[in-house]
């Protein structure tokens, strides 16, 4: 355990003074290396900021595409025609696979349509039921039912959604259940809820589902990046995220997915001539033949200038290391959970987000009436949060790039703005009078 980081203790180290823990933070030489825009930057679950050794990848791929023309697929310095395949065993080790198991392609949307529908065709004559939840990120239920129609089953009678008895979490023991009571074939699920945070069992979950013979996908989304993963080692079928996040690979930067060896082979449902093999993928024969690996699932040419930042993103996070960067967030959670207890709660603001460390992910629902018009104010000071229906602000503090002071400040800074009814000044539609 790396000093200052003392998960044992509920306000996440033995240090009162956030300057001190600042001073002993083994990541604090990471916050320099990334622009971070505003006063206050506290949304990195919804854009990260750029860094040094993202820049320098994205303007290497443009020196490459200017020098090399064409011949960059094979000359770059991370060859293009296996851009996808490259940076994949680069991400294995942050999501526990095996780097034939992880490619990077597409957006998270078309790989759960790609993955959803490759499942549903190879389980036969097995129940077509998907297991979800009612807090699930809307588009992975639109792209579910999406496969489902094209199947020729009923979303609404196939489509099986786990509820949330208080609207911020949901029980692990209501998504086991369902198991029994309804015939379902895969289960979906998010690592962490997008509204709450909340971080869900992955292993847990998956047993339930293997033990009684369905297949266990998830959503890594507000995950990848902040919380370290086993992928194989739990037997988890397949896995999507977004780089954007917790990566800090730019707006629009490419996909990723993880597929179980044991389905290499499987015949992708949105095949693509960048998804078959190698060997033989220029040849430009008449039938897919799929890669016998991730790789399969890619569809379409790799966008390079999209892929190229998370080259020099990944750099970072392996330099830091997935493990030291969960210790500095539940440190970062832990702290910003106290002072919103102890200064905060006076002014209507509760903490929606699960107090046990092992049950959150990487950022914080803190919950008001006026959410929306607080986020607003907030930003007006330039302290950038996120608002989310109906009375969520999220707010992340990113390992990377925030420091302690930086999470002292931000209370500060909600706390005036609750008492001097600062937010008062803006109308429910979020506009500053």
């Amino acid at each position: 355990m790396d000093p200052g980081f003392d998960p044992d203790r509920p306000d996440g180290d033995d240090t009162a003074d956030p300057r001190e823990r600042d001073a002993n933070d083994p990541l604090s030489e990471f916050r320099e290396r990334f622009d971070v825009p505003g006063e206050l930057y506290l949304d990195g679950n919804s854009l990260g900021p750029v860094s040094d050794a993202a820049e320098r990848s994205l303007e290497r791929a443009l020196e490459e595409w200017r020098e090399l023309g064409i011949e960059a697929w094979t000359e770059a310095e991370r060859p293009w025609f296996r851009y996808g395949e490259s940076l994949g065993d680069e991400l294995a080790s942050l999501v526990g696979a095996d780097s034939e198991e992880v490619v990077v392609a597409n957006s998270t949307t078309v790989n759960i349509h790609t993955l959803v529908g490759t499942f549903l065709d190879a389980r036969g004559d097995r129940p077509p039921g998907i297991l979800v939840n009612e807090l699930d990120f809307p588009t992975d239920h639109y792209a579910i039912r999406s496969q489902l129609r094209q199947r020729g089953h009923d979303p609404d009678d196939h489509l099986h959604v786990v509820e949330s008895h208080d609207g911020r979490t949901i029980a692990e023991d209501d998504i086991v259940v369902p198991l029994e009571d309804h015939e379902v074939g895969i289960v979906f699920m998010p690592s962490v809820l997008y509204r709450s945070g909340q971080l869900l069992d992955i292993e847990r979950i998956t047993d339930a589902a293997h033990e009684r013979g369905a297949l266990a996908g998830f959503d890594l989304a507000h995950s990848v990046g902040v919380v370290p993963h086993e992928l194989s080692v739990h037997g988890v079928d397949f896995a999507v995220w977004c780089s954007y996040k917790y990566l800090n690979a730019g707006p629009g930067a490419i996909a990723g997915l993880y597929v179980d060896e044991r389905h290499f082979g499987e015949t992708p449902a949105l095949a693509g001539w960048w998804g078959h093999e190698k060997e033989t993928q220029f040849e430009l024969r008449e039938r897919f033949t799929p890669a016998d690996s991730a790789g399969a699932w890619q569809i379409g040419t790799v966008p390079v200038l999209a892929a190229a930042p998370l080259d020099g993103s990944l750099e970072i996070v392996r330099e830091a290391g997935i493990d030291r960067i969960r210790e500095k967030s539940l440190a970062l959670t832990s702290f910003l959970i106290r002072l919103v207890d102890e200064t905060l709660a006076a002014y209507g603001c509760a903490v929606g987000t699960p107090r046990a460390p092992e049950d959150r992910g990487g950022h914080v629902a803190i919950e008001h009436p006026e959410a929306a018009r607080i986020s607003e104010a907030l930003r007006e000071r330039g302290v950038v949060v996120d608002f989310r229906p109906p009375n969520v602000i999220r707010v992340c503090p990113a390992p990377l790039y925030t420091r302690f002071v930086d999470v002292r400040e931000f209370v500060a800074q909600l706390g005036e703005a609750l008492e001097t009814g600062a937010y008062e000044d803006v109308d429910p539609d979020g506009n500053v009078s």
